[in-house]
Order: structure tokens, then sequence, then C-alpha cells
């Protein structure tokens, strides 16, 4: 299993319990280092410190399943994500599924009203929230449909379910079917 985004491993411990191994992924050193601190009995799982476009760490056709949610929809720029959907192609086992989250919304994410801004910028300041909301990063990108399920033939794989099409929350349910990519 190869989990992309894995941040401090809440998810990576589910993942963990069910298959026998799992690479997870992300392009934070510090949330790695979070994520083992706080899963250090998870013999089963390789933390790597990816480069925030390709799985170079894992090899060709080598994975039953990759996941990833809440992660694509954080990248600035669409064609990092479709990098991402090529490689789950290259190292999916043919039969071998994705399953993962992106924004197919028609607007990327907007800014926050004023209000909403300093009220965030307020609780990061007192340590009770989260900082950078409003940051172009986290706010991040969206993709076409049509794009996606493009990236996804030229990886190899067939889109057997779309869920919100349309939203900031598209769920999306793929099987590698063809060739990995050269």
């Amino acid at each position: 299993m190869v989990e992309i985004g894995c941040g401090i491993g809440r998810i990576t411990r589910v993942l963990a319990a069910r298959a026998e191994r799992v690479i997870a992924v992300d392009v934070s050193d510090t949330m790695l280092g979070l994520a083992q601190d706080l899963s250090p009995d998870l013999a089963n799982v390789d933390w790597v410190l990816g480069d925030g476009s390709t799985l170079a760490a894992v090899p060709d056709s080598s994975a039953d399943g990759c996941f990833s949610f809440v992660t694509f929809q954080h990248i600035p720029d669409p064609e990092l994500t479709f990098s991402y959907i090529r490689e789950m192609g290259r190292v999916l086992r043919p039969g071998g599924w994705a399953a993962f989250q992106l924004s197919t919304s028609p607007t990327p994410g907007s800014r926050p009203a004023l209000a909403t801004r300093l009220r965030l910028a307020a609780l990061a300041l007192l340590r009770r929230g989260p900082r950078g909301q409003t940051h172009p990063a986290w706010v991040g990108s969206t993709v076409e449909v049509d794009d996606l399920r493009a990236a996804a033939a030229e990886a190899g794989l067939e889109i057997r379910r779309l869920v919100g099409a349309g939203t900031l929350f598209s769920l999306v349910h793929a099987v590698r079917v063809g060739p990995a990519p050269d």
C-alpha cells in the first residue's frame, strides 16, 4: 500500500493495521518526524520523504493499492496532481486500485472574507488553530474532470467511480487495467 500525503500518520495507522506493508510518503520531513513519533510500533511502515511530484522511492508495479486524502486539493499546480496520478499507474500492479480525493470544483478555492481571515490569523497566533490557511499553497488548485480522466488513462488507470464531481471533495476509485507509463 502506498499513501500519498501521509501527514502525521492518522490514516497510515489504519492502513498499517490492514496491509502487509505501507509506504507512507509526505513532502514535509517535519510531518514525517511527527508521524514516526506518534506511531513508534508500526514496523510495517516505511516513512518516505517525497519530492512533491513523484513516487520515486516506490518500484514499478509493486503496490496493490494507492491512497490519498486531503492532499491533492492543496497542491497549487494541477500538473503536479496529474504527475502523482501517472505515478500511481506506474507503481500499481495490474488489477491494483487507487482511491484518492481532489478538487474538481469549477473554481479554485477562494480567499476567505476579511473577518474569516482575521479570525483564522488570531487563532493561529494564539496556537488554537493552524497557520497559513489563506496561503495559495493551502488553497491549492482544481482539475478538470476531462483532464483527470485523460491523465488516468495515460497512466493505465480506469476510473471506476467518481463521486462529487464539480466539488472540492471529489472522490476517485480507479483500477490499473493497462500497462504502466514508460
